[in-house]
């Protein structure tokens, strides 16, 4: 299956069990929220909602959408097929992020951010990281609890330090990934360490996902070639 086809279909995936029509009204929520704070508070409140809610959807959704393809039999289908895993990911990857990239930069627009690039930017990062932790978690368990259980220590390590470094709290470097991505949605541009251990973190979860997946398709009764 082409790389295209399989991004359309997770897309139309999406559409169909209502994602983008729940990411419009949180989105609304979002946007009365930061209308009824004073114009100190709005761009700190905007970067703690894009960065616990769209730029970490992927981490709460996964779990949802692999069981549900399980329950469905599509894994068991892309398992027999010439799929690449590395390509089931990346579009796994890159359909969440657009939805988070689009919220995020309606809250940015609103809370008149200066730097909206720099805070797409970190968006990104931050929807790839705990996306991609979220395959992970999401092929290891048979049911929704398990997702909520085993991914809470997650929420723990990603947002904690990256909402304390938002407020100058805290002990936790500045190269931790969580930090990097916290310093471009409020527009800082982080070091060149800082971004270069996102970026292997990025690959390492990538490489860590794909075995994953994997495992999943070979369970699911399918032998890669």
């Amino acid at each position: 299956m082409r790389f295209g086809r399989l991004l359309g279909w997770d897309l139309r995936f999406q559409a169909r069990y209502g994602f983008y029509l729940l990411y419009g009204f949180l989105t609304t929520f979002y946007t009365i929220i930061l209308f009824a704070l004073p114009e100190s508070w709005k761009e700190k409140m905007a970067a703690i909602l894009i960065f616990s809610d769209p730029a970490a959807m992927g981490l709460f959704f996964m779990g949802a959408i692999i069981l549900l393809e399980k329950s469905q039999k599509v894994t068991s289908y892309f398992a027999i097929t010439p799929l690449k895993a590395r390509n089931y990911v990346w579009s796994k990857v890159l359909s969440l992020c657009a939805i988070s990239l689009v919220v995020a930069a309606v809250l940015a627009i609103i809370a008149g951010h200066k730097h909206i690039l720099l805070l797409l930017a970190g968006t990104f990062l931050a929807c790839v990281i705990f996306t991609l932790c979220g395959i992970i978690v999401a092929t290891k368990i048979s049911s929704l609890n398990q997702f909520i259980l085993f991914t809470a220590p997650i929420e723990i390590i990603g947002f904690i330090p990256a909402i304390l470094h938002l407020f100058g709290v805290g002990s936790f470097p500045k190269v931790y990934p969580a930090n990097v991505c916290m310093d471009l949605v409020m527009g800082k541009v982080p070091s060149f360490l800082g971004l270069t251990v996102t970026v292997l973190t990025i690959v390492l979860l990538t490489m860590g996902a794909n075995k994953s997946v994997l495992k999943l398709w070979q369970e699911q009764g399918g032998i890669k070639l």
